[in-house]
């Protein structure tokens, strides 16, 4: 497939402050922001090599409210991932998993922090992201990718089954909202750093390299569903190796289903769009510092329910917010497939 170059440029982002510097030395001595993630009513991130390496934190919704979150893990060092369960698949609702690059482990750590563990071990190099399955096409499982390039599907139990080997280093993870071209809907597509390659890999573990954006760290759709509805809304990312970074929900209306890359060396912000024909890339800004893990929240998932206990039980063995926004988005992709 050839890549074509998008010849004008699309308005640039706009980066704001939203987990502090000041409060991430306070808190750890360290404020080389590497992994971050949305938890329902908390957001947890990691710090890079240095004091407090492998001792996540978590702040409240506005970036605020910074203290520790569990334990430090042991064994952990280097870059450290983070991720939370969808309460699709059989996981709970907003369970955090963490990995590290120098070690092929994951570890689960409860909703609030109060108990950890060992999740899944034995993947082949170490983790370098984990992502959950939304849509159902891989089982709702977890995904895991690591610098010696294997991708694994993980289940609710902590079994890892490789999906694909890649060949490479892998950190980008995300998944088609919608059919993006030659890529189906609901499929897993990662990034490689290295080669810049994106590709696509099947459940049945086809891999298909459908385009290069150099130097890729973070791979992201942008939701359909993103509205701009709630000032939460938007683009969050570690901004090595200062703070954390938002850039507000309307800043990407006009790019739902896209997908964004972010360059670790160049700093660019790509844009990678299907034309109808062939993949085209355009930038779209320049991060701040150096992008590490970034992620979108919208507003679909941004309710007080979020956390667990707080409002009705949820359906058994769902979280069921997501889980509705989740069906009505299929839903609506199926009725445009037949109109």
């Amino acid at each position: 497939m050839v890549l074509a170059l998008a010849s004008t440029a699309t308005p640039a982002l706009t980066f704001g402050t939203f987990v502090s510097t000041a409060d991430l030395s306070s808190l750890l001595s360290n404020n080389a922001t590497i992994g971050f993630t949305y938890a329902g009513d908390r957001f947890v991130g990691s710090v890079y090599f240095g004091t407090n390496n492998n001792q996540l934190y978590q702040t409240n919704l506005s970036g605020g409210g910074i203290q520790k979150f569990g334990s430090p893990i042991t064994g952990f060092s280097g870059e450290i991932y983070v991720s939370a369960s969808l309460g699709l698949g059989g996981y709970g609702p907003r369970d955090v998993f963490a990995g590290s690059e120098a070690i092929g482990t994951v570890v689960r750590l409860a909703h609030d922090g109060s108990s950890q563990g060992v999740f899944a071990s034995g993947l082949v190099g170490g983790v370098r992201s984990i992502a959950f399955d939304p849509f159902g096409l891989y089982g709702n499982q977890m995904i895991v990718a690591t610098n010696a390039g294997r991708v694994y599907a993980v289940s609710n139990t902590g079994v890892a089954t490789q999906l694909a080997n890649v060949g490479e280093d892998t950190e980008g993870i995300s998944f088609a909202p919608d059919t993006f071209g030659t890529v189906p809907f609901g499929t897993l597509v990662v990034a490689s750093e290295g080669s810049g390659a994106l590709r696509s890999i099947t459940p049945g573990g086809i891999v298909t390299q459908f385009a290069t954006v150099p130097s890729a760290e973070m791979l992201s759709f942008v939701p359909l569903n993103l509205s701009g509805a709630n000032p939460l809304e938007g683009f969050y990312s570690a901004n090595y190796p200062n703070n954390i970074v938002h850039a507000p929900a309307s800043d990407f209306l006009g790019l739902l289903g896209d997908i964004v890359v972010t360059g670790e060396t160049t700093h660019d912000v790509t844009r990678v769009h299907w034309n109808g024909s062939t993949f085209v890339t355009s930038s779209i800004g320049t991060f701040p510092g150096q992008p590490e893990d970034g992620i979108f929240v919208t507003a679909a998932i941004i309710n007080p329910c979020a956390t667990p206990g707080a409002c009705a039980a949820p359906e058994p063995g769902s979280f069921a917010l997501v889980a509705t926004a989740l069906a009505t988005l299929i839903a609506t992709r199926r009725r445009r497939r037949f109109v």
